[in-house]
């Protein structure tokens, strides 16, 4: 079981060439999503990290310091953070989700080759099972894949992954992201890359500096909140299926259209954009949420 995610940005962007007259611009219709009928990852949730080829250790800090920000106490207080982003998450039934950063692996040999076909993307997942790092219905096991790596459908269809690890719950629940930064950052780090298709509006200055992990935080948050609210759902995205942050594909700030991200917050010295602030510092973009209360694309700016 597995849900491909991909941005939709190509049919976004694609949308943009055809007509922006003001007409265009009217007040989306509400919509409701369905799927929310099985189990939600709710409590306590070990999130254990797979790293697949070479990161370097400030591309990981980026990543897990976004992961420890999402229920951590001491970003609460700041406005705009990614814990109050991460709150939304607790209007879905159940009530919150605390992350708990757990075991990590480091994979910088690529055992597996440089070209992955989406079967190994569960094997993957697997590594991390020895003294219980990687099993159980609140886990989740992150598969991070380098810059150099091919993903069978990664830059053609999809961004990343989400889906169970195993024929039970028991097993737990996997995500696989991709650093597109050269292979499609046009597709999967926009907007911090012009577009591979549409109007070709100068990029956003990554938040960190790096724009195939800032790039990969979208997707991760993206897949991490897909995941709590609907970590066993079956098939594949195809644009039908609609989950919690994909339904609202290419938000980043208030007043966003197809093709431009909204209005978000720009750091004063680097020029960078960003809307949420995190642990040590750091500053990160995050994609709308959609949030079942108001039934509407909740964004933090």
């Amino acid at each position: 079981m597995a849900y491909t995610h991909s941005f939709a940005l190509l049919l976004i962007l694609l949308s943009a060439t055809i007509t922006f007259s003001s007409a265009a611009l009217v007040e989306e219709q509400p919509l409701v999503l369905k799927y929310h009928n099985g189990i939600l990852l709710k409590g306590n949730v070990t999130l254990n990290l797979v790293w697949y080829g070479k990161f370097t250790s400030i591309q990981r800090s980026i990543i897990v310091d976004f992961i420890r920000s999402l229920t951590s106490s001491a970003v609460k207080s700041k406005a705009p953070s990614v814990a109050s982003w991460w709150k939304t998450t607790e209007n879905y039934k159940g009530g919150s989700s605390t992350i708990l950063v757990g075991k990590q692996l480091l994979l910088e040999n690529y055992p597996l080759g440089k070209s992955l076909k989406s079967p190994y993307l569960r094997t993957l997942s697997g590594k991390l099972n020895g003294g219980g790092g990687g099993g159980g219905v609140r886990s989740i096991t992150v598969v991070l894949t380098a810059k150099d790596v091919a993903v069978e459908g990664f830059c053609m269809n999809r961004c990343g992954t989400h889906g169970a690890r195993g024929s039970s719950v028991n097993s737990g629940a996997y995500v696989w992201v991709g650093n597109s930064e050269t292979q499609c950052a046009g597709y999967c780090a926009w907007p911090f890359h012009q577009p591979l298709y549409g109007p070709q509006s100068p990029p956003l200055i990554a938040p960190n500096g790096d724009v195939g992990v800032d790039g990969m935080i979208i997707n991760l948050a993206t897949l991490l909140v897909n995941t709590v609210t609907n970590p066993f759902k079956s098939g594949y995205f195809d644009g039908a299926n609609q989950e919690a942050v994909s339904v609202c594909t290419g938000k980043f700030g208030s007043g966003a259209y197809p093709g431009y991200a909204g209005r978000v917050l720009v750091d004063k010295t680097t020029g960078a954009s960003y809307n949420a602030l995190g642990l040590a510092g750091r500053k990160y973009l995050l994609p709308a949420m959609w949030d079942p209360q108001t039934s509407k694309c909740k964004t933090l700016v």
